[in-house]
């Protein structure tokens, strides 16, 4: 595996979209969060992130409409991310207990899929769609993307296979 990161060059329409992808994995991470805690003072026991995915979907989406404007990618990583915080903090010593996500504060969001690199300085994203970048690109295939909001900017940070065509 290779990552490469860059800075977005988007216009304001693509910074909106970004913003709410940013937004429905941080209601996600914080929905899951509140979910686990209730749940874990009632059973003691934690739900999974397919446990929360699946309520997620029948519970929140209906009730919030913009779910549907994103990709669905958003609020699941979220969810495997609360996930992983949790394991991290019941085996790593010294991890603290997940904390609930803040906007503007570490805004980020991951997506897979039909993600490419066009010309060198484009990446077409599912959802949002062709976004320039700074910088130029190595042409290879990218198998997902986590995008964070640093200091006003996006940066994008790229997955990629490694292989001899991948420069």
């Amino acid at each position: 595996m290779k990552s490469f990161k860059t800075k977005l060059k988007l216009n304001n329409k693509q910074k909106t979209l970004l913003a709410k992808h940013a937004g429905v994995a941080r209601h996600a991470y914080n929905w899951g969060l509140a979910t686990c805690i209730s749940e874990y003072e009632a059973t003691k026991k934690r739900p999974s992130a397919i446990t929360l995915h699946k309520r997620l979907v029948a519970e929140v989406k209906s009730e919030n409409p913009w779910y549907y404007e994103v990709s669905k990618c958003a609020p699941q990583q979220a969810l495997r991310d609360l996930e992983r915080a949790f394991k991290n903090f019941l085996t790593i010593k010294g991890r603290g207990f997940p904390k609930f996500k803040k906007k503007g504060k570490k805004d980020n969001f991951y997506l897979e899929g039909s993600i490419k690199i066009l010309r060198g300085n484009y990446i077409k994203l599912p959802r949002i769609g062709i976004v320039k970048t700074y910088e130029i690109l190595p042409n290879c295939r990218v198998k997902n993307v986590r995008i964070a909001s640093f200091r006003g900017a996006f940066l994008s940070e790229c997955c990629a296979n490694a292989n001899k065509t991948c420069r």
